[in-house]
């Protein structure tokens, strides 16, 4: 490898890539196409970065397979970043193979990072936690070190565990610090406020606070019977009654949780679970069997007792029923929550991302371009979607497929 190469390659690694332009930036040949592209995105120029790791892969002989695997590696980490899910995995699975057969273990390890971290964007928290479980590390550099303790922070806060969360920030911001790489520093601190800002609101009584997610977990770890509204659960310690793919029964049990210890009435229940400002016997008749539903879900936790006005949520064995509503009030929350990290989605991604067809997603989104909490950059398939970050709140609690708390 020329001087020049080398001092490019040392360049980026301490996070300095205009220095590493200026030694490659008038070359051609496949090595420095891919420093290049490297430099590149760490400047956030990721659609130019993609097209000169791709070039670079393209250029490299049938024998140099680890340089091949090397760029897309890269390229997997910019598609990433750019949130394109649909960047085909098998590509990063067989650069994954190279650099075990070769004994590249630190790339080996990064490569690994990347699929742990794209799992944890489509919401598949469980799998990213088994992944993580399996990673050898060993001697990687620290700056390995702390995007795997960033990836252990976010799938604390996916589960909604403080005290781990706050044990793996601490963790990343040792190794942060020790790589001496400021960006990756400043991701780190950018992580550890989520931690300050509230997660959820706890309703009682009429009133409302927020909640930060230590608080959420106290009171998930209470004895009191809690309707959780961001994950769509009941649950009174281990015991766990999920609503979340049956929306009109879980509607009506936040309505008596709201209610309670008072009775929720027949014509609130039903504008709430069914839409209708005006109640027919057909609607009541739907309450009932509604009700009747619920009652059957909810027996391990609660009874439901018919009163002359509406009904009265009885919880068994607790004297206190708790609400915990999301931190905003949108029936597209799930939407906002990933738009909320400030990166430009396309409708592939969000639907990949939600579990959903693009077309659900689509709905979602010209609803929040009409209400103005979404822009839309682009068109046809290059169309993206961007939100501000939400100001003030957390939406950990808010992003799909993270309902296995505590």
């Amino acid at each position: 490898m020329d001087c020049a190469i080398s001092a490019a390659g040392r360049a980026l690694g301490a996070g300095d890539p205009l220095l590493a332009l200026k030694r490659v930036a008038l070359r051609d040949d496949p090595a420095a196409l891919a420093l290049r592209g490297i430099a590149m995105a760490q400047l956030g120029d990721l659609p130019r970065a993609r097209e000169l790791l791709r070039r670079a892969a393209q250029r490299f002989g049938r024998h140099e397979t680890l340089a091949r695997a090397r760029c897309l590696t890269a390229e997997a980490e910019v598609a990433l970043a750019s949130r394109d899910l649909a960047w085909p995995p098998r590509a990063l699975t067989e650069a994954l193979r190279t650099f075990a057969a070769r004994g590249d273990r630190e790339n080996a390890a990064h490569a690994r990072l990347l699929q742990i971290r794209r799992l944890l964007l489509l919401g598949r928290v469980d799998e990213a936690d088994a992944a993580r479980a399996t990673l050898d590390l060993g001697a990687a550099p620290a700056r390995l070190a702390a995007i795997a303790a960033l990836v252990g922070f976010e799938i604390a806060l996916r589960r909604g565990r403080a005290e781990q969360a706050r044990e793996a920030l601490r963790r990343a911001r040792d190794a942060a610090a020790r790589s001496g790489i400021g960006a990756l520093r400043a991701e780190v601190e950018q992580a550890g406020r989520t931690l300050a800002l509230p997660a959820a609101r706890l309703l009682a009584a009429g009133e409302a606070r927020s909640l930060t997610l230590a608080e959420v977990e106290a009171v998930l770890a209470s004895p009191d019977l809690v309707v959780d509204g961001c994950r769509r659960l009941a649950r009174r310690e281990a015991r766990v009654v999920r609503l979340s793919r049956r929306p009109a029964l879980f509607a009506l049990l936040q309505g008596l949780a709201e209610a309670w210890p008072g009775e929720a009435r027949r014509d609130a229940l039903i504008e709430r679970a069914f839409g209708a400002r005006r109640t027919n016997p057909s609607h009541r008749a739907r309450l009932r069997v509604g009700m009747g539903r619920l009652r059957r879900e909810l027996r391990p936790l609660a009874g439901i007792h018919a009163t002359g006005g509406g009904f009265t949520l009885m919880p068994r064995e607790a004297g206190t029923v708790r609400l915990l509503a999301p931190p905003i009030e949108s029936s597209d929350a799930a939407v906002l929550a990933l738009l909320a990290d400030g990166e430009a989605w396309s409708t592939s991604a969000l639907a990949l991302a939600l579990g959903s067809s693009q077309r659900t997603a689509q709905r979602s989104l010209v609803a929040l371009v009409e209400a103005g909490q979404v822009r839309a950059l682009g068109r046809g398939r290059a169309q993206r979607w961007l939100s501000a970050p939400v100001a003030g709140f957390a939406t950990t609690l808010l992003l799909p497929a993270s309902d296995g708390l505590g």
